[in-house]
């Protein structure tokens, strides 16, 4: 890529696109949101407003909808070194046509999306042009403006096929405000997720409340047995869940009193469109082709299905 400026493209300026792109912004990098129509017109005139623990600012940043991108492909507007992913798995299919204009043969991709299915989507998509990334940050979107609610910002990126970060692209997301990590591994920290996202989606999603009063009622054994099916799926598939993630998982999903509820069960509690067959039907046809027996996880997936089939008729 040379020494040139490194211009970046965010595909969604949702809580996580938002707080890392105005981080990235504030440090001078060349950012761009790629965001819908009215998304685009509201950021336009009001700009991006940021609140973080001690911190309340707006920024006007650029903003390129999919129209005006497919009108301008071939122009200099178009020539993206890197292009961040930062939408909900449900919305990734037509976020890959809408940035194709944005993609050139030497444009990096890396998407921040739960599980293991957008990554084998975009790699079948755009061949080695993909590297593995994940991010920890807790945040919202509330009227409009980025919540981040904890200090807590870690970017962690890392090759998918042994040819390394390069490093106009790691010096480009080493900005304040977030810490940025490069690891070797990427492959297995991506897979220690997707099992922890699972877990806590099967968790509280079957037993449809939140981790203290699972707790509560008796489900210690229950946790442990589906964080050990599904674990089982990580180790059989050659990416074994480490000790110290496992350790993580199980404090957080058997915390005594806790108001831990997943994302996921946030949202089909809430009758919001969902994750579930991202996250959780694709663990399970991976598990099939792996031999590995799941019930627990395939108990959940008939009652979400069934519920979402209720909610839609």
């Amino acid at each position: 890529m040379g020494e040139h400026t490194v211009k970046i493209l965010i595909a969604g300026a949702g809580a996580t696109g938002g707080a890392f792109g105005t981080r990235l912004f504030e440090a001078g990098r060349d950012v761009t949101f790629f965001v819908r129509e009215a998304r685009a017109q509201t950021m336009r005139a009001n700009g991006l407003r940021f609140v973080a623990p001690g911190e309340d600012r707006t920024n006007h940043i650029p903003v390129l909808t999919a129209a005006e991108l497919a009108t301008a492909n071939g122009s200099s507007s178009t020539s993206f070194d890197l292009v961040i992913v930062a939408v909900k798995a449900n919305g990734l299919e037509s976020i890959i046509d809408d940035i194709r204009p944005a993609v050139g043969e030497d444009t990096l991709i890396i998407p921040f999306l739960n599980g293991m299915a957008q990554i084998e989507r975009l790699v079948e998509e755009f061949p080695g042009q993909v590297l593995g990334g994940l991010v920890k940050i807790v945040g919202t979107i509330m009227d409009g403006a980025v919540h981040q609610m904890t200090d807590l910002a870690v970017m962690t990126i890392g090759d998918l096929d042994g040819t390394g970060v390069p490093d106009s692209i790691a010096q480009a997301l080493d900005v304040p405000g977030f810490k940025l990590q490069i690891l070797d591994n990427i492959t297995d920290a991506l897979w220690e997720k997707w099992i922890f996202i699972a877990a806590a989606g099967v968790v509280t999603c079957l037993f449809r409340a939140p981790v203290g009063a699972i707790m509560a009622a008796g489900g210690h054994a229950h946790i442990v047995r589906i964080v050990d099916e599904l674990e089982a799926v990580a180790a059989a598939g050659g990416h074994p869940v480490s000790a110290k993630a496992r350790e993580m998982t199980l404090s957080m999903l058997t915390a005594e009193g806790s108001s831990f509820t997943s994302s996921l069960y946030r949202d089909v509690t809430s009758g919001l469109p969902s994750e579930t067959e991202h996250i959780l039907g694709h663990l399970a046809r991976t598990a099939a082709d792996l031999s590995v027996a799941t019930p627990l996880l395939d108990l959940t997936l008939v009652q979400l299905r069934a519920g979402e089939s209720l909610r839609q008729s």
